[in-house]
């Protein structure tokens, strides 16, 4: 199965735009998390990582497991790898 995917970003990121092109290109289902117009989702992702920066993707697992992943490429390439 796959896992529940979060993405916290906000609109004018061009960083986050490139994720958002990359989801919407391999037809995904992300849950999207505007830090902006949401303040509570920005403490959330301070609270899990210490930092602010957006994007920021978060992957939970089947087992109960989570992972937040920065940076864009590295989020970009992750979808990639997403069994079809």
């Amino acid at each position: 199965m796959k896992p529940k995917l979060s993405l916290y970003q906000y609109a004018s990121c061009p960083f986050c735009g490139l994720v958002l092109r990359a989801v919407d290109a391999l037809g995904l289902e992300v849950e999207l998390r505007d830090v902006l117009a949401e303040p509570d989702r920005l403490q959330e992702l301070v609270e899990a990582t210490g930092r602010r920066t957006v994007p920021c993707l978060k992957i939970e697992s089947e087992d109960g497991s989570v992972e937040w992943m920065h940076e864009s490429r590295d989020i970009v390439s992750y979808l990639e790898s997403l069994p079809g």
